[in-house]
């Protein structure tokens, strides 16, 4: 029989599938380039990079299905990868180049694709995934729609207004909260009193929190939970909580120096890169020359052109 110490040891075992782990390195590289790119003044506008969160869209990519709705933010490049696995139309939208997923029209922050919509409109997204939940209830049962925010999103009223008419109208609605502690400069203890989960239990919404960066225990935790807003109906708040490893946009960063140290010795990539050496290396090799050979190609790609249909 297994003792205590071995199956605590076990649960605390990183799992990570191939798959995971090669889309994980794709889109920490795509983003590093990004910030490179900026440096070297090949982008215009701004940027908001998901380095240190992008295991939150990977471990959801699994669990969420086609027919269902997702509405990203402004930190979303990840969670398009995630579902998609698109750098070259991702890029050519940020770069305005031809094939790009918007025409060029969009850029960083506002992309849509099939039932993929992003928005930089802090807490927009949420009365319109509510709503879009409460259609695919009556016209696509089992289908949800996930609506990422951050914990700095919290302040907007039209959080609370969704919350209560998913909660009274019994929304599919998957709220995926990624609270990495700052919203932009301004640590979410000093602008947020109480906590997510106190505030979502206000409404009478479920709440779950993931302290893990391990892939296959936060699918474990979350696929029975997703299956209940699915088939009860019952929306549900995922937080999660996280780290921002890189800066709020392209280059500013006001956290403290022990702040942002800590926050990278957390960092899932650390993580794997020591408790799978051989594999890591192998995938992160290749993900750098992917995300290379994307950025060669869309360079040289002529400006696109957004005609009005």
């Amino acid at each position: 029989m297994e003792s205590v110490t071995a199956a605590a040891t076990r649960r605390q075992r990183s799992t990570i599938a191939d798959e995971d782990l090669r889309i994980l390195l794709l889109i920490r590289h795509f983003e590093a380039k990004l910030l490179e790119l900026f440096e070297q003044g090949e982008l215009n506008g701004t940027t908001h990079t998901c380095l240190g969160q992008e295991y939150v869209p990977v471990a959801l990519r699994t669990l969420l299905e086609p027919r269902d709705f997702v509405f990203s933010n402004h930190r979303g490049h990840g969670h398009y990868l995630a579902r998609y696995e698109d750098p070259y139309g991702l890029l050519a939208e940020i770069m305005g180049r031809e094939g790009a997923v918007c025409n060029g029209v969009g850029g960083s922050q506002h992309i849509l694709r099939d039932r993929y919509l992003s928005t930089g409109v802090q807490g927009q997204s949420l009365p319109v995934a509510t709503g879009v939940a409460l259609a695919l209830k009556r016209a696509e049962p089992g289908a949800l729609a996930c609506a990422y925010i951050g914990d700095g999103t919290w302040g907007e009223g039209a959080v609370y207004e969704a919350l209560n008419m998913a909660q009274l109208w019994s929304a599919p609605l998957l709220v995926v909260v990624e609270h990495n502690g700052i919203a932009q400069s301004t640590p979410t203890a000093l602008q947020m009193a109480g906590t997510i989960g106190g505030r979502a239990r206000a409404f009478g919404v479920r709440h779950h929190r993931l302290v893990t960066t391990d892939v296959g225990r936060i699918r474990d935790e979350l696929e029975p939970l997703l299956l209940d807003v699915r088939g009860e109906c019952r929306p549900l708040v995922v937080e999660f909580t996280t780290n921002r490893v890189g800066p709020h946009s392209k280059g500013d960063d006001s956290r403290p120096p022990e702040v942002i140290r800590m926050a990278r010795e957390q960092d899932w990539y650390r993580r794997y890169a020591s408790e799978f050496p051989e594999r890591t290396a192998a995938w992160d090799a290749e993900a750098r020359e992917l995300v290379e050979r994307v950025v060669r190609e869309v360079s040289a790609r002529p400006p696109s052109v957004w005609e009005d249909r």
